[in-house]
């Protein structure tokens, strides 16, 4: 292996890298403009006309969740500790497959535009508020500003670009052909970006491993326990108990219930290819491993020296992707590279804005204001994005209060606020006895322990508790938390819905396993009805079936492998 000296701090643009950065800009625009072009109705702007298919959906649903913290969290926490936080990539190929195969008929058949709206026909009005409001905070603090984040760390240290000014940039850019094309815009220039994302990470991970001298050398350059993902109980970030009982949790609420993913399968044409674009992203989800935490254990190989490690920790593993970037691309290849970090912010972002904008608009203004015009909507959303913007930017300094890893912090604030939302969606359609009132007092329970964690977590960073109760509380992994607090919701909500009286069935038409067949009213956005997708053919169940296994067989057999 070739251990490289003389590391570059900074990486100044060629003609032809500027070249390629505008062409990315001129296609994105190009799709955005296009299809502003044709959306007219409400349907069409947060639905896409319900006329996706499977290819656009799976690759709208890989980069909504690929973005520029994935290149600079997942590579840092790989020069840190290795494949381990890989864990959490290949745990969602599984769960995608539960949104397809579990999930996705209650949602095409229901005909419902968003989470909150499924919330609020299977409980309350209440918990439909809640799943909106906490969700838009989530936006602020798990999406749009480690986005920008990201974002500024990976452009300050490649090329030297103010990263304010240019998270600025990109945010107007991506805001843009979001609000001018909608959702139809932001998936197919989703499928755009998947292809300059993937391409730009596999070119960096090849040329990085050439230069290790292949996996041998790469082996043989870091320590051995890298390459182990199976890691033990006591293990600070990623014990075994908390990768597959914890994280799957985390993985039902983002995969399963959150506005930004589900509504890529709600604009499906029909629930056969909504099903295959899960498991189109599955596959695609594979990848992030070897293209996005491998490079972390290159860099640590190659740039070791770079690396501060305190405790036989690396704590500095955010620098990891940029100087790989930064120091092994010529010039063209750099163009390519900036293209795809652009391409993961702004295919992120673009689907947090409009998700945003879905939710603030038919769950909150068009409720307030029913006899809403077309214009009025969409100007109503635009500002609502705006302050989502301006919040998560200001967030951003808060960051590092949490986690020296990035997508450590990311997976940490998920936990908090994602058991007391998956368990009244899974047992919201498991079980018919579970009621409004069960539910929202399981929302706002699971918010108080979320939020007691969140906050403990946050103040110890500047005084140490002492109280053992306290400690226990701060000290317990994350992911052991999410399952206490899945266990602790699940209780509230069965306890209180048996104590309360039992919901009329004729309410929960296409809302649960049993009544998933029952008749249901049309739903109608703007005064438009939306139409209904078609179900699934016999044709496409077997085809559907047999990449599930192959998928899930492909998961298992890694895992082995790296265990």
């Amino acid at each position: 292996m070739e251990q490289v000296t003389g590391v570059l701090t900074h990486k100044n643009l060629e003609p032809i890298d500027i070249g390629i950065i505008l062409t990315y800009f001129i296609i994105v625009f190009a799709i955005g403009f296009y299809f502003s072009l044709k959306e007219r109705t409400s349907a069409d702007y947060f639905l896409a006309s319900r006329n996706v298919g499977w290819f656009a959906i799976g690759a709208s649903l890989f980069v909504s969740n690929i973005s520029t913290e994935h290149f600079i969290g997942l590579a840092g926490s790989g020069a840190s500790s290795g494949l381990a936080v890989g864990h959490f990539e290949w745990l969602a190929c599984l769960i995608v497959l539960l949104l397809g195969w579990v999930f996705v008929p209650f949602y095409l058949r229901s005909n419902v535009f968003t989470m909150p709206e499924f919330l609020e026909r299977r409980f309350s009005r209440s918990c439909a508020v809640y799943l909106a409001g906490v969700s838009i905070l989530a936006y602020i603090f798990t999406k749009i500003s480690v986005h920008l984040y990201a974002a500024g760390i990976v452009l300050e240290s490649v090329v030297g670009w103010n990263p304010l000014t240019a998270a600025l940039i990109l945010v107007i850019a991506t805001g843009v052909y979001t609000v001018a094309g909608g959702l139809a815009a932001v998936i197919y220039t989703d499928l755009v970006q998947t292809l300059i994302l993937i391409a730009g990470a596999v070119i960096l991970t090849v040329i990085g491993l050439d230069r290790t001298g292949g996996f041998a050398g790469l082996r043989a350059a870091v320590p051995q326990s890298y390459f182990h993902m199976i890691k033990p109980l006591g293990d600070p970030d990623f014990p075994w108990t908390g990768i597959f009982f914890g994280a799957p949790i985390l993985g039902i609420w983002y995969w399963c219930t959150d506005q930004v993913i589900v509504q890529r399968v709600l604009s499906a044409r029909d629930e056969g290819h909504a099903r295959a674009g899960t498991i189109f992203a599955g596959f695609l989800k594979i990848l992030p491993v070897f293209i996005l935490v491998l490079p972390g254990l290159i860099a640590f190989a190659l740039y070791r020296d770079a690396f501060v490690v305190r405790n036989g920790q690396v704590t500095n593993g955010d620098i990891a992707y940029p100087m790989l970037v930064i120091n092994l691309m010529p010039a063209g290849l750099v163009g390519v590279m900036i293209a795809a970090l652009m391409a993961a912010l702004m295919g992120a972002m673009s689907s947090v804005f409009n998700s945003a904008s879905t939710l603030v608009t038919l769950d909150f203004y068009k409720k307030i204001a029913p006899d809403a015009n077309e214009r009025q909507l969409v100007n109503f959303g635009r500002a609502a994005t705006g302050v989502l913007v301006l919040l998560g930017v200001l967030w951003v300094p808060f960051i590092r209060l949490i986690s020296s890893q990035l997508f450590i912090y990311l997976q940490a604030v998920q936990a908090y606020i994602s058991p007391p939302i998956a368990v009244c969606f899974i047992f919201g359609i498991l079980w018919t006895r579970v009621n409004g009132t069960g539910a929202i007092t399981t929302l706002v329970s699971g918010f108080v322990l979320g939020s007691a964690r969140f906050m403990c977590e946050v103040l110890d960073k500047s005084q140490r508790f002492e109280s053992p109760a306290i400690r226990w509380l701060i000290d317990m992994n994350f992911l052991h938390y999410a399952i206490l607090m899945f266990v602790v919701c699940a209780a509230v909500l069965i306890v209180v819905s048996l104590a309360t009286a039992a919901p009329d069935r004729g309410t929960l038409a296409g809302l649960t396993f049993a009544t998933v067949n029952d008749k249901i009213e049309t739903t109608k956005v703007g005064g438009v009805e939306a139409p209904k997708p078609a179900p699934e053919t016999e044709t496409q169940h077997r085809i559907n079936i047999a990449l599930t296994g192959a998928l899930a067989l492909t998961v298992v057999s890694l895992w082995i492998y790296f265990r």
